[in-house]
């Protein structure tokens, strides 16, 4: 069967409740100024190096604007450090080195601190998001633990499934959305 976690309601089977940080670990977003970035990189020329990966500058380099790209992936590790909770502290850039998949959908690759970092908070997904306009590169990071994937129970039949599923997701909708504690209404 597929779990849909619930706030704030007894779980099946006596299992704990689930939190909002049993699910989401972390989220973190970038924001970078092109022109700003692309000055640091020419102010101090070992950044390069030191900041990204080969791999990561040969990416960067082959593009039509190059300093864009820097900026973009430089948000994306930003982005990443920040849902490991240790920013610029911590980690080391070339812990988080940023791949593309052939849609150039970024994929991180944690090693070092990062990787141990990352189970040590039990993350199991690290979901990239990135954009870029002619002036800023935005990047946002979110990490998902065990509990925010669906279970199968394998014994069930398609159409039970899709028929569990719907129990689920119709069971969410009818759920009025509560404001967190001490939110303005």
């Amino acid at each position: 069967m597929y779990r849909v976690a619930r706030y704030n309601k007894p779980s099946k089977k006596g299992q704990p409740l689930l939190k909002h940080s049993d699910l989401i670990v972390g989220l973190g977003v970038e924001i970078i100024d092109i022109a700003r970035f692309t000055d640091v990189l020419a102010r101090f020329p070992r950044a390069k190096e030191r900041l990204f990966t080969d791999a990561e500058i040969a990416y960067c380099e082959a593009k039509t604007r190059p300093e864009t790209h820097f900026a973009l992936t430089f948000a994306t590790k930003q982005a990443a450090l920040k849902v490991l909770g240790e920013g610029f502290c911590g980690i080391r850039f070339s812990n988080v080195a940023i791949e593309r998949d052939s849609a150039g959908q970024p994929i991180p690759h944690l090693s070092g601190a990062a990787f141990m970092r990352s189970q040590e908070l039990g993350i199991i997904e690290l979901h990239l998001s990135t954009t870029y306009t002619h002036t800023t590169a935005l990047a946002s990071a979110i990490a998902l633990t065990q509990h925010a994937r669906p279970v199968i129970d394998e014994d069930l039949t398609f159409d039970e499934k899709m028929t569990h599923a719907f129990r689920e997701i119709r069971t969410l909708l009818d759920e009025p959305i509560q404001p967190p504690a001490g939110a303005i209404t």
